[in-house]
């Protein structure tokens, strides 16, 4: 680092010192400024009048009084304008006292606001320069007096300017920090929303697969030494099943991964078109589906397709897992207008009329039903789930077909 730049930072870290450094270069220049003779018309300016003593030590005083303008800018303004009007009414040959009087009205203009400034600074100009016109021993007209005038109106101007700078400077840079915190702020939503997302996902794969898993492994456990061929068919379905859940447990963590990893997966989500598959996995299982839908040739948004693919899932897990044996399920898919209607019935009852891990009567309302929530919920939709009279269990889930993303998609569409 430089000298000078050694030099700056000290000074900046003693706000003191430098206003001694400013008041003591103020002095050398209303001393230097006392001993030029503007009026001379030829020769050297320089040393043709010397300033009394008075004004000598007026201009000691105006420059002591800048020490403290940061603490006291208008009790510094008035003692250097008292000064300065006392150098103007006596000084003759006159001293350049104003010029004390100028940098304190800089001080008030970069400290202030503007009505101040403005009050301040016509106060000043009119106050200075009127005394230096009509009550000063040079005539109205003379230079030095506009020469006041201009000196005042700049150090005001220029002092608003510095402080108008220094206010745009501060609200850019809380702007840019309130900024920085937004932006942290949603991409911690986001991620939490991410978390959440998966989380469904992993719950939605894991319950329907591990359900499946459960009931086949059960079956050939119970016909193994009397049917090995229905044992060895229940294991076969075991083993597609945990075939199925290792892939879409692949797909859901590998969202995981950065975006540049080439082993990512980029299988497409799973939606309504695989209905029948995921119908044909529960029958498999030994649970009776009928299917109904109105849906064919409509084109679902992908965040819906998904949400009534998993709606669908999780309820009929729920029946697999909790309706007792010999229930049956019944799924319609039909469009209503703007939206998309999934229903999900059963008439079993369960061995308890509970709902196992999720821990109310009929399917209950632990992490499979709050994830089917969370699931419409984010589209927009409605889901309603409850005991239907005469046994059994509903669920009712309705998804807009013109979600939000949807709907900004088209707005900004050409």
């Amino acid at each position: 680092m430089s000298t000078f730049r050694r030099a700056r930072t000290w000074l900046t870290a003693h706000p003191t010192a430098l206003d001694a450094a400013l008041a003591l270069g103020v002095l050398v220049a209303m001393v230097g400024g006392a001993f030029v003779d503007p009026h001379a018309d030829h020769g050297d300016k320089w040393g043709a009048r010397t300033p009394a003593a008075l004004s000598i030590a007026l201009m000691v005083s105006a420059a002591a009084v800048l020490v403290a303008r940061r603490r006291a800018p208008m009790a510094v303004l008035a003692a250097t304008s008292a000064l300065t009007l006392a150098e103007l009414v006596t000084g003759d040959p006159r001293a350049p006292v104003a010029m004390s009087a100028v940098v304190a009205l800089y001080t008030v203009a970069s400290t202030t606001d503007r009505p101040t400034t403005w009050r301040v600074g016509l106060l000043t100009m009119t106050v200075l320069t009127g005394t230096a016109m009509l009550a000063g021993p040079l005539p109205w007209y003379d230079q030095e007096n506009l020469g006041i005038f201009a000196w005042t109106g700049m150090a005001a101007t220029a002092g608003d300017a510095v402080r108008s700078r220094r206010a745009f400077v501060h609200a850019i840079r809380e702007r840019a920090e309130r900024a920085e915190r937004t932006r942290e702020e949603e991409a911690r939503r986001r991620v939490a929303e991410e978390r959440l997302r998966i989380a469904r996902d992993l719950h939605d794969v894991v319950a329907h697969h591990i359900a499946l898993v459960n009931v086949q492994a059960g079956v050939a456990a119970h016909v193994m030494d009397k049917r090995p061929d229905q044992a060895k068919e229940a294991l076969a379905h075991v083993r597609e099943a945990s075939r199925s859940a290792l892939g879409e447990l692949r797909a859901t963590v590998g969202l995981l991964r950065q975006s540049g990893d080439p082993e990512a997966p980029t299988e497409p989500a799973p939606g309504l078109v695989r209905l029948d598959e995921l119908v044909g996995t529960f029958h498999s299982a030994g649970l009776a589906v009928e299917v109904a839908r109105t849906d064919q040739g409509v084109t679902l948004p992908a965040a819906v397709d998904l949400a009534a693919y998993r709606v669908i899932q999780e309820a009929l897990t729920n029946v697999q897992k909790h309706a007792g044996q010999g229930a049956k399920a019944e799924v319609s898919v039909v469009r209503v207008g703007p939206n998309m209607e999934i229903t999900v019935l059963d008439n079993g009852t369960g061995p308890d009329g509970k709902d196992g891990d999720d821990g109310e009567a009929g399917h209950g309302g632990g992490h499979g039903l709050l994830g089917m929530r969370e699931r419409v919920a984010a589209l927009g939709g409605a889901l309603t789930t409850g005991p239907r009279y005469g046994g059994g269990f509903r669920v009712h889930a309705i998804l807009p077909l013109k979600t939000r993303t949807t709907a900004t998609e088209e707005a900004v569409r050409p």
